[in-house]
């Protein structure tokens, strides 16, 4: 993962699938030649939309997934390439390009990292193993504190932190940035891979475990099986203190302010007073705890387990980490491994992997660069048009809702026109002026910038909310609600063809880059978006007859995406989805109300047979269109708050205008009665 924080805590996004590079032909408005007319909307829509283009579709080698999402990613990815290699090329142009440049050198030497060997890693192994006491296990744990958030699973930290901090807007002051931390220690994606028993998970089990030891042999220890065994025994042990996904959305029970002297009174066993002090966070009076079991949990774990078996812990952590900046034999293992999780036959080029690391490191940096080059204060302002446009479609919405009280109503009204929302890039940008970089320190770099992302987050502890700030960059192909800012990030990269096209007509774009917006704005109102008033304070301001109108509509959505089996063995969890799939049903509703308010009456065009309707539905069902390996699927399912593509598609089966648009009969598949349609906002 990036060092910096690439998706904060509860920040609610379009996507979370791996992306990669597809070619299409040149289209404005519905890909017909990727639809598969055979197939009846209405018992299949997502093949309908996309069975042409999934027939003829081959996942490259070196790439998970292939989708949609992938043609934008793959002009974005050759752009940001031009970049980094410009910062290459003219180092004097600027201290940010000597940096992109020496850090594409330093990746793209691989016969340097291979000459240098277990040099660089060698002296933080040597710190691990002379740990005598627990004490020294304590420093050696707050060393490992770090902000990077994993993408897929916002929650949670992985790799080589026990714990991870976020900061962010407080859930009680949100005027101030407030310290969260959250539960961590795993390297497997989430807890299900360690305590499911499907045949898929042991598999899955015994290939972490063998990678375990093949890691740790590479690096010089011995007796690596035996002691890769007792790693995963700990790390499972660990995942059962963990708080699952699903429950990790609900944003009460995650509201834990803890003070210094709750962490040795609530969960014991740490020396809590020197982790914090190698943590750099002995002087914070209080900190918002997300998962307090876990805490508690794994403080126990520290008392509990011999020290030699955190050190070989600790030891692994560090290795899998960073393997991917170690010499080629760590780095293949890893992959090896990868392979096992994703399905990916073949690592992608180093090449686009050294730039991938660059704007990993200084996203900012390229950013910058991404937007004055590639989005115009033009486009800018009519993207910014666009999103007013399903604004004030939902503020119709809310104005005539029925069902709730007008106190709610109110606030409901005042918190979207608070929505502060940013389009393109943001107002000003990081400055890397403290990151040193040098092109003959792979390993050293990234240590340098993890250090340099975690002084930068805690250094903001305490400070006023600077709401101007994104936690994307202009160069990411999504799109960001933060709940917390009570905003929304509507970066560059998503904002071109095939989601947005100015050739496009009006039904196409509404449907496509209308339904991402309206997802994002309609995350302001989902089930964890509802626990945040319109100053992004955690506070019930709902009657009780209105939450439970909201909940009860909620849970059959719930109970809706519950019933979507991707293999005979593998059903959607619809809590765990939630989130997404309430953002995904308003938000299309939302675009089409604004739709037909463009129209002002007036008739749709009709476009290759297609009436307005039809191409405003279809070109929401194009944007998912997606063929995947089935083990990334597995792990999506597993770890991933967003449903799979083709279950998003099938979002229209709850909008009363889907069924009169081609038509849609009771003896249709996806057909569902009109009680039973879900209707939240």
């Amino acid at each position: 993962m990036n060092p910096r924080i690439a998706l904060p805590a509860f920040a609610l996004c379009l996507l979370a699938l791996p992306l990669c590079a597809q070619t299409a032909p040149e289209t404005h408005g519905v890909a017909v030649a990727n639809m598969d007319k055979s197939v009846k909307p209405g018992d299949d829509f997502y093949r309908y939309a996309n069975g042409a283009w999934l027939d003829r579709t081959v996942i490259p080698a070196d790439r998970t997934s292939i989708g949609s999402f992938s043609l934008v990613a793959n002009v974005t990815d050759k752009r940001v390439a031009g970049i980094v290699a410009e910062a290459a090329a003219h180092p004097e142009r600027s201290a940010d390009d000597r940096k992109m440049g020496d850090l594409y050198k330093a990746y793209m030497d691989a016969a340097a990292v291979d000459a240098r060997g277990l040099a660089p890693i060698k002296p933080y192994l040597e710190a691990i193993a002379a740990i005598k006491t627990q004490k020294e296990l304590a420093h050696a744990l707050g060393l490992t504190l770090r902000a990077d958030v994993d993408a897929l699973n916002a929650t949670n930290f992985h790799t080589m932190n026990l714990f991870g901090v976020w900061v962010a807007p407080g859930f009680n002051d949100p005027d101030h940035y407030a310290p969260y931390l959250m539960q961590g220690g795993l390297s497997l994606p989430d807890q299900a891979y360690y305590l499911t028993d499907s045949p898929r998970m042991k598999t899955v089990r015994a290939a972490h475990e063998a990678d375990i030891a093949a890691l740790l042999k590479l690096a010089g220890y011995t007796d690596t099986e035996a002691r890769a065994a007792k790693v995963v025994a700990l790390e499972t042990a660990i995942a059962k203190t963990h708080t699952p996904l699903a429950e990790n959305e609900d944003i009460h029970k995650a509201n834990n302010t803890w003070t210094m002297a709750d962490f040795p009174a609530k969960a014991p066993g740490l020396d809590w007073a020197t982790y914090f002090k190698a943590a750099g966070l002995d002087t914070q009076k209080s900190f918002i705890v997300w998962q307090p079991t876990a805490f508690t949990g794994e403080a126990a774990l520290v008392a509990g387990t011999p020290l030699d078996v955190w050190k070989d812990y600790l030891a692994f952590h560090l290795i899998y980490a960073n393997a991917g900046v170690m010499p080629a034999a760590f780095a293949n293992q890893r992959f090896s491994f990868t392979q096992v999780l994703t399905g990916a036959p073949q690592q992608r080029p180093r090449e686009q992997r050294a730039v991938a690391f660059v704007n990993g490191m200084m996203g900012d940096a390229v950013g910058k660069d991404y937007a004055k080059l590639y989005f115009s204060p033009e486009e800018k302002a009519k993207v910014q048009q666009l999103v007013q446009n399903l604004i004030d479609a939902f503020h119709v919405r809310l104005t005539e809702l029925t069902w709730m009280a007008p106190a709610t109503k109110a606030e409901a009204i005042r918190k979207l026109g608070t929505l502060k929302v940013s389009v393109g890039y943001p107002d000003t940008w990081r400055s890397y002026a403290g990151l040193e970089i040098k092109a003959d320190d792979l390993f050293g770099d990234v240590q340098r910038a993890g250090l340099f992302d975690l002084h930068y987050e805690l250094s903001r502890i305490g400070k006023p909310v600077d709401r101007s700030e994104w936690c994307m960059e202009p160069q990411t192909v999504n799109a960001v609600n933060l709940p917390l800012d009570n905003g929304l990030n509507f970066p560059a990269a998503i904002l071109q063809p095939p989601f947005y096209d100015p050739k496009a007509p009006d039904a196409y774009n509404y449907g496509a880059i209308g339904s991402v917006i309206g997802h994002e704005i309609s995350h302001t109102f989902d089930s964890e978006g509802a626990a945040f008033d319109s100053e992004g304070r955690v506070r019930n301001w709902w009657t009780p007859e209105d939450l439970a109108h909201f909940n009860a509509s909620t849970a059959a959505l719930a109970a809706q995406y519950d019933k979507y089996q991707l293999f005979p063995d593998v059903n959607v969890n619809g809590k765990q989805t939630l989130g997404e799939n309430i953002a995904d049903t308003a938000g299309l509703t939302v675009a089409y109300d604004a739709y037909h308010a463009a129209l002002k009456g007036k008739p749709a065009p009709v476009v290759d047979g297609l009436t307005g309707d039809q191409q405003f539905f279809l070109a929401f069902a194009q944007n998912w269109g997606t063929k995947a390996r089935e083990a990334s699927l597995r792990q999506q399912v597993a770890t991933d708050p967003h449903a799979p593509a083709e279950f998003r598609a099938a979002t229209v089966r709850n909008l009363d205008a889907w069924y009169a648009a081609f038509p849609i009969q009771p003896a249709n598949k996806l057909y569902l009665a009109p009680a039973d349609r879900v209707h939240i906002w």
